[in-house]
């Protein structure tokens, strides 16, 4: 993504998302935009005497009526969002198999996860367990794996270009972004990229009691409140978005709705343990406005990281002082991540897509069940600000370190 580099600019051109909050990006946004909380009490099987009491649990999902039963029985539920999203993404890019069935490598899959497929890994241990090794499935060996949904969206699409997976921790989910970036200049026709997570499963739940920064509180409205004196850490979530990205040209001559500019992204690393220390945060800003060459007083939102633990909020305070200068503590910040819970790898995919559609609607969504900011910033609570707003900071941090920040541009306007 950096600025000035030759080669075609890459875009947003499709959304998918299947979120707490609502499946397909209008359900999506709607909410996000009304600033409602979906949190609530975990109601997974299994997870009752567990300690993590609140999540963000995707309703309504039925992956039978949108997924065919040959992919449905071999993949776990996060691949099931995934290969979901992914079609909403494409029929939002209105991208079809026509405009690439004469050359499927010139398409490709990138997707980040943390978790993996831990509902389906935990179903087929209970059977090796409980029954024997007969009666464990086949597909026990690639359901469980991080990388199954970009192999699968693969597969069922047909799409033979560039795929992979990234492993960087909970940054990973921007991070993908500008590896399809990077398929987009040396000459990929578009990418699928993105996250989604499936982490309320019991084992899944059981391998997180022990991450730092894991809210255990009981009331939904108290359980996910960054930035306050009353922060308590994250409520975890499940969900995540697929974007189509492609060769702006491109897109725009195949008559393809340009929804947002990818300008700018950099990825730092801070040694875990050290949640006080903002360099590492700071230093991915400064690389992503610096690809995007935008100045600090460009950036019209902020969407934060917001773990929620006192430390880690103090610092992503400071970086975006460090950063933005003066203009850190002006800039517009919002976490609608406060009212859908924390998906992980998916969470930075799910604030670009609250992003690109802020910049599309000129709103700044609001944080959910904040109001006593205690960090010297500009924290949307309440309700949402209405502004033009033509670029969106987007920031990420992985509990072992990993930092990511992307920077959106608004579409032409011919493309909104």
């Amino acid at each position: 993504m950096k600025s000035g580099t030759a080669g075609p600019v890459a875009a947003i051109t499709g959304i998918g998302v299947v979120a707490p909050n609502g499946i397909g990006a209008d359900a999506f946004w709607k909410a996000t935009q009304a600033g409602d909380s979906v949190l609530d009490r975990v109601t997974r099987q299994g997870c009752e005497h567990l300690p993590v009491r609140v999540a963000g649990e995707v309703r309504g999902f039925d992956p039978g009526s949108l997924v065919e039963e040959k992919f449905l029985v071999q993949t776990d539920r996060f691949s099931h969002y995934a290969l979901a999203a992914a079609d909403l993404a494409l029929e939002h890019a209105r991208l079809g198999r026509a405009d690439y069935e004469d050359d499927p490598y010139a398409v490709g899959v990138v997707t980040a996860a943390g978790s993996g497929g831990g509902e389906f890994g935990q179903r087929e241990l209970q059977r090796l367990w409980g029954q024997g090794p007969r009666f464990v499935g086949p597909y026990q060996s690639i359901a469980w794996f991080y990388a199954a949904s970009t192999g699968q969206i693969s597969i069922r699409r047909g799409f033979k270009g560039p795929c992979g997976v990234v492993a960087s921790d909970e940054a990973g989910g921007l991070d993908a972004f500008a590896h399809a970036v990077r398929a987009i200049r040396q000459g990929s026709l578009a990418m699928l990229v993105g996250a989604t997570e499936a982490p309320l499963a019991p084992y899944s739940v059981v391998c997180q009691v022990g991450y730092e920064g894991l809210s255990t509180g009981e009331d939904p409205e108290r359980a996910y409140r960054p930035f306050t004196a009353k922060a308590c850490g994250f409520v975890p979530a499940e969900g995540g978005a697929m974007f189509t990205v492609e060769d702006t040209a491109q897109a725009v001559r195949r008559g393809a709705p340009v929804r947002a500019l990818l300008a700018g992204h950099a990825a730092t690393f801070t040694p875990p343990g050290r949640p006080r220390d903002s360099d590492g945060l700071a230093h991915a800003i400064r690389g992503a406005l610096r690809e995007a060459g935008c100045a600090p007083e460009e950036v019209d939102v902020v969407f934060a990281d917001a773990l929620g633990t006192p430390e880690a909020d103090a610092a992503e305070a400071a970086a975006l002082r460090e950063a933005l200068g003066a203009y850190g503590a002006k800039v517009p910040v919002t976490a609608p991540k406060t009212g859908t819970g924390r998906a992980y790898c998916a969470a930075g995919t799910l604030d670009a897509a609250a992003a690109v559609l802020a910049l599309e609607h000129g709103v700044v969504p609001p944080t959910p069940n904040v109001f006593d900011v205690c960090h010297d910033l500009d924290v949307v609570t309440g309700g949402a600000r209405f502004a033009p707003l033509r670029t969106a900071l987007v920031l990420s941090r992985g509990r072992m370190g990993s930092n990511a920040a992307l920077v959106l541009r608004k579409g032409p306007e011919s493309g909104a």
